[in-house]
């Protein structure tokens, strides 16, 4: 075989290879989604196309994708859907809108979303999330709305989340909360009604009074 042959021949393996690329890197990102629906009660039928047999998950309705097939945005509010969350949708790296709104989802919020990096608006309203408010929110560097509002969650609000400088909507509403409302950082331009239905004391006095979210 002559150089150039064997040059070739390399040159064409490393072009099919950059073409299966973009379905490698989603099969991660296909199996998080998966688990994500073995764990959920689907009456409707919206997650009929979440196929696990196709490499891309980019296919499925619901699910939006950027030019590398990675998946940025997840559209499940209002779909009537139960169940729970697990620690698998950690694996979506790149998601930047998870959207679960007006469902009927219940059990913990996972320590593991604060693992997105690059969320920037998580809206878990109107559901049955139970438990606290995680602490590794603070790691959502990115984030710029996160609605948890009319939920049953419980504990304190994390004193870290108030070093989220991004941040521009908070509301925690309608839950049984309770502790210190915090004003360090955005959290001084939340309005009132972020807070009601709680059982959160009024904000502290910084200097006067000690920082203290003990329920």
């Amino acid at each position: 075989m002559s150089s150039s042959t064997a040059s070739l021949i390399f040159l064409n393996i490393i072009i099919l290879f950059q073409c299966f690329l973009p379905s490698l890197s989603t099969n991660s990102e296909g199996n998080a989604l998966h688990a994500l629906r073995t764990r959920l009660s689907d009456p409707n039928n919206v997650l009929q196309s979440w196929d696990p047999t196709l490499v891309n998950s980019c296919t499925w309705f619901h699910v939006t994708c950027d030019s590398n097939n990675h998946v940025i945005r997840l559209d499940l509010g209002n779909s009537n859907i139960s169940g729970s969350l697990g620690p698998e949708l950690a694996q979506l790296t790149h998601l930047q809108y998870l959207e679960l709104y007006n469902n009927n989802i219940n059990g913990n919020i996972p320590e593991e979303l604060g693992n997105l990096k690059n969320l920037i608006s998580m809206d878990l309203y109107n559901n049955n999330f139970q438990g606290n408010i995680p602490k590794s929110f603070a790691n959502l560097k990115a984030i710029k709305f996160l609605r948890l509002n009319n939920n049953k969650l419980t504990g304190s609000i994390p004193r870290e989340l108030t070093r989220l400088q991004n941040l521009k909507i908070f509301d925690v509403s309608n839950n049984d909360l309770c502790g210190t409302i915090p004003v360090d950082g955005n959290f001084g331009s939340f309005p009132p009604q972020s807070y009601e239905n709680n059982r959160l004391n009024g904000p502290e006095l910084k200097g006067l009074v000690p920082y203290d979210f003990g329920c």
